[in-house]
């Protein structure tokens, strides 16, 4: 007697379908997986990633500047203020290598406005010094905070050398909100308020915001860190 064909379940016919479908998705999804992995691995950098560090901008050296200062880490001497400890690093802008041996000097005024060598009966050199980097391309400098004259807000001078050629030249500056604080107090405030602000100071103006130190409280003063981003 014939045997009449088995008959098969739809549970087990929608089962072997779901199984088949799946396999294909697995292998699709597999496949996908190394195409993006090949791809990622032969991409060519995009531009912005051939250039991981900022270049720091180059302004005015202004009038106030003096060559061959004293290399030194505290420029303090006997000027007045809130303590500032002022952390300096410099690395090549294209690669972000540190660059160790390089010259860095800083000068500024005190907290009547005052630099040395310049204002009537002062010496030569207090608020002005340099140092060179170490092997992480880092400088540290105790100075105050400084204090401002007419047309500039707060600022800070910066120079770099390296391999004998100057290869930045710039100026640091601070939030308008942290200054008016600090101008607010003994021995800034005797000088009297203060007639330019970030937004108002032309220099500040061409790149400023991209020179701006990052503070935090230390001591009774300020710690203030910079990466200068250069082309040695």
């Amino acid at each position: 007697m014939a045997q009449r064909p088995r008959a098969h379940h739809p549970l087990l016919r929608r089962r072997e379908a779901l199984l088949a479908l799946g396999g294909g998705i697995g292998a699709i999804w597999y496949a996908s997986r190394r195409v993006r992995a090949i791809r990622s691995a032969f991409a060519v950098p995009s531009a912005s990633a051939a250039v991981p560090c900022v270049l720091t901008p180059e302004q005015t050296e202004g009038p106030y500047y003096i060559a061959s200062e004293p290399f030194r880490s505290d420029v303090t001497e006997d000027r007045v203020g809130l303590p500032l400890l002022l952390h300096l690093r410099v690395l090549e802008a294209t690669t972000c290598k540190r660059i160790e041996g390089a010259t860095v000097e800083i000068w500024h005024c005190d907290a009547g406005g005052n630099y040395s060598g310049f204002s009537s009966g002062s010496d030569r050199t207090f608020l002005r010094g340099q140092q060179t980097t170490n092997g992480a391309g880092r400088v540290t400098f105790e100075t105050i905070y400084p204090g401002w004259y007419m047309g500039r807000t707060a600022h800070i001078h910066v120079k770099v050398h390296a391999g004998g050629t100057v290869v930045h030249t710039g100026q640091l500056y601070f939030q308008d909100a942290i200054t008016d604080a600090v101008y607010a107090k003994a021995p800034y405030a005797a000088h009297g308020a203060r007639d330019t602000t970030n937004a108002t100071d032309g220099i500040y103006a061409k790149g400023g915001a991209r020179s701006m130190l990052r503070l935090r409280e230390r001591h009774q003063g300020y710690r203030g860190k910079m990466v200068l981003g250069v082309h040695a």
